[in-house]
């Protein structure tokens, strides 16, 4: 007994030691893949909100928490401004600021941008890690190995987390898998300390992320599980009751939060399933101290008295839902409820294009053959079924409906489908290799040995306890076991292999091609996963790049032009353009923006849009009156970015035309048509969009063909009257426009009617402020 248990002890020491060396190579794979970025472009900021990010972990490296929560930007918004301690999830920013304060307090001496820029990437390995953690938990370490290795490689999660995607998703995937692990580790265990440390996992996650609102109503979905399918326990309890207390009063905490954890309708579902949970745990508190007849009674005045508090409670959240527009729920959740309403009521929601549903061909590039193993992961998790395999096939039923109605949501599905993956092939490779192992000959004798030691370890113990009482017994015990090592091998190890071989065992020759695929299909999906790291999602959109029979053509216009704004405009200058550029137009060339990607402000971006979609002479009244002394245009006609303002442009007619009733869409469009040759509307050709988009556009091949809408333009030759071109980019993408002074334009007026008018009518018209709206 000694030996084989020391032998045994080895065995799991051994293995620990090898799942360690797995994880911390699935670690380095899951950083290292994210470097394409950086090794194909440069190390830099990638996208629109990163700048922002950025910006912020600069403010807050440079003066400090408390300067950053009392922060308010006068860059943004002008002239309403943003207040951003408590307009920002500071999950991000203070995760990677403590971590440049870290490595400079150890003489590292980095520079927040590279912080910034591999923040992403090594989240990504504590994401994989808390994979592992999680699918441990629900099937073993070998789906847990499994797992992590898919997450690792995932492409849906690489989108957001390659190195310069300094945005909130690059911390708040791995705190969403995290709070989902200690929940479930509270679950099988009842541990309140885990409770506790779910919930601070949970505020970490209020913190980084606005889509913490998916855990909390989550979780409360699968207490209500377990409560209706009579899997109800003290561990259930312990995870659900402590997580809702601390939770909600941690992320009150949060300033962009504060009393919304407890005042909008996201959260009532965790409310109402904790008055719930404390009924039940009454129902059974009692039912364990009283007779059976006593306890009829009491559950009737209970559930009666649990009925009245429920449906008192339900009348007060119907009236305070009652009482909002929205019913309490925020503009993107409805979006989520209703898949149609951000485009009846919010088209700043609609406009943007990772809120729109995904295609069928986005599943197989985001996550690949995942799609193919997660139907075996859901059947495995249901043999047998469990609390913690009950809450994986839940988390997986709802992010597949989430990521069908917005794509950004692709996101939370990648770990679910990674978690249900690795448990179907790690069941699987099991299955086969023990096919194998029962039917080759040098393996099967072994495994009748090992199968017969089994049955002895199994049966000693028993023996042990039973005849454990004297000094004498142990000759006995030894004479005992004696002859069962002499019996066994004749009568218990061929009844259990022929039960194995009947329930579990598949042909030889079908497990050996059935792990032939499994591994082609890994193998895929490894050639899959760096494809797309290294070409399809490694490109910053700050800097392009096209390959043509002539080499490789590097597009960096956008840096071009923020540096001429940077250089030769005044520091107060104000830049209008769609919001789409705010953030990069603040963080790059330090000017002041009317709107940004914020969009917390419909009317001011409607204000902006009617601007855009307005005659030349109404757009300079409009721009004038917010003390705009620049316009930026972004146009890919001449170089093919599709991705121009010309695209948009339907949506600044229908978010303008939200708010101003005299901007119709209808309008612009030629027979339901949007269209910019011949063809388009008088209004369209007149807009100001149209005029900045395409001003001197035929100078460049005589023809003013649109590379974007292959087409030629309607309207080739014409003068700006109310603003100047004062810089365009080398392949024309971003151009920009100052907005004529005022004086010349009126003298010029005066000048011709003179002689016609009195020096009072004069007088009059000099001290006369028209209206812009």
């Amino acid at each position: 007994m000694s030996a084989t248990d020391a032998q045994s002890s080895l065995r799991h020491a051994f293995g620990n030691v090898l799942v360690f060396f797995i994880l911390i190579l699935i670690g380095v794979l899951a950083f290292s893949i994210r470097l394409f970025s950086v090794i194909k472009y440069e190390s830099v900021i990638h996208e629109f909100d990163p700048y922002f990010n950025y910006r912020v972990t600069q403010f807050l490296s440079k003066n400090g928490i408390y300067d950053f929560w009392n922060w308010f930007d006068d860059r943004t918004w002008y002239p309403l401004g943003r207040v951003i301690g408590g307009t920002v999830y500071p999950g991000l920013t203070l995760t990677a600021g403590t971590l440049w304060w870290v490595l400079n307090f150890l003489n590292i001496p980095l520079s927040v941008e590279t912080v910034c820029v591999f923040t992403a990437p090594i989240f990504s390995a504590f994401a994989s890690w808390a994979t592992y953690l999680l699918t441990k938990e629900v099937k073993g370490s070998g789906a847990g190995l499994t797992a992590a290795l898919f997450l690792a490689m995932v492409p849906s999660y690489i989108s957001r987390s390659v190195a310069g995607s300094y945005d909130n998703e690059a911390v708040a995937i791995f705190a969403l898998i995290f709070t989902f692990y200690l929940y479930i580790k509270t679950l099988n265990t009842g541990s309140l300390f885990y409770a506790t440390l779910n919930s601070i996992a949970y505020f970490y996650m209020v913190c980084s992320w606005g889509g913490y609102t998916f855990i909390i109503n989550l979780i409360p979905m699968h207490a209500l599980l377990c409560i209706v399918t009579g899997r109800y326990s003290s561990r259930l309890y312990i995870a659900y009751a402590p997580f809702v207390i601390l939770g909600t009063l941690l992320a009150s905490l949060v300033p962009v939060v504060g009393f919304n954890a407890v005042m909008t309708s996201e959260h009532f579902a965790s409310f109402l399933v904790f008055i719930l949970i404390h009924v039940v745990a009454l129902v059974y508190y009692i039912k364990g101290i009283l007779s059976p007849k006593m306890f009829k009674v009491a559950v009737a005045l209970v559930v009666s008295g649990g009925l009245a508090v429920c449906l008192a409670m339900i009348a007060v959240l119907i009236a305070m839902v009652a009482s909002s527009p929205t019913m309490g729920w925020s503009g993107r959740s409805l979006s989520l409820l209703d898949p149609t309403y951000a485009s009846k009521y919010i088209p700043i929601i609609a406009s943007v294009s990772e809120h729109q549903p995904p295609t069928w061909p986005s599943y197989f590039m985001d996550i690949n053959v995942l799609a193919f193993l997660v139907p075996a992961g859901i059947i495995a998790c249901f043999s047998p079924l469990s609390d913690a395999s009950s809450f994986v096939i839940l988390y997986i039923v709802t992010s597949v409906y989430f990521s069908g109605v917005m794509v950004r949501l692709m996101l939370v599905l990648a770990p679910a489908a990674c978690i249900l993956s690795g448990i179907a092939l790690s069941q699987a490779f099991d299955v086969f290799t023990r096919s194998i192992k029962f039917q080759l000959p040098s393996l099967s004798v072994d495994s009748h040995v090992d199968a017969g030691g089994a049955s002895s370890e199994s049966v000693v113990p028993d023996d042990t306890v039973k005849t454990d009482k004297t000094e004498d017994t142990h000759k006995e015990r030894t004479s005992k076991k004696s002859k069962r090592k002499e019996k066994e091998p004749v009568e218990k190890p061929p009844s259990k292999s022929k039960i194995k071989k009947r329930l579990s065992v598949l042909p030889l020759e079908t497990s050996i091609i059935a792990i032939v695929l499994l591994i082609l299909l890994g193998a895929f999906y490894v050639v899959h996963s760096v494809w797309a790291a290294a070409e399809a999602y490694s490109a910053p959109s700050i800097v392009l790049t096209s390959h043509s029979h002539d080499g490789l053509h590097v597009f960096d216009d956008f840096r071009e032009a923020y540096a001429w704004l940077s250089h030769n405009t005044e520091v107060d200058d104000k830049v209008a353009s769609w919001w789409d550029y705010g953030y990069q137009t603040t963080a790059m060339a330090n000017r002041t923006v009317i709107v940004d990607n914020n969009t917390w402000n419909n009317t001011h971006i409607a204000t902006v849009g009617t601007a855009m979609s307005s005659p030349e002479k109404a757009a300079w009244e409009i721009f004038h009156s917010l003390d705009v002394k620049y316009v930026l245009v972004v146009f890919g006609g001449l170089v093919g970015y599709p991705s121009d303002d010309i695209n948009k442009f339907l949506w600044m007619v229908r978010i303008g035309g939200g708010v101003f009733p005299h901007i119709k869409e209808p309008d612009y469009l030629r027979d339901g048509q949007y269209r910019i040759d011949s063809m388009a509307t008088p209004t369209m050709l007149n807009s100001l969009m149209y005029k900045l988009s395409y001003y001197r556009f035929v100078e460049t091949d005589g023809k003013a063909f649109d590379r974007v809408r292959r087409t030629e333009i309607g309207k080739k030759h014409f003068k700006l009257t109310h603003f100047e071109e004062v810089f365009t980019t080398h392949h024309w993408m971003v151009r920009l426009y100052k907005l004529k002074p005022p004086k010349n334009r009126i003298r010029g007026k005066t000048k011709k009617t003179k002689s016609k008018s009195t020096p009072k009518t004069v007088s009059k018209r000099k001290g006369l402020k028209r209206n812009p709206f």
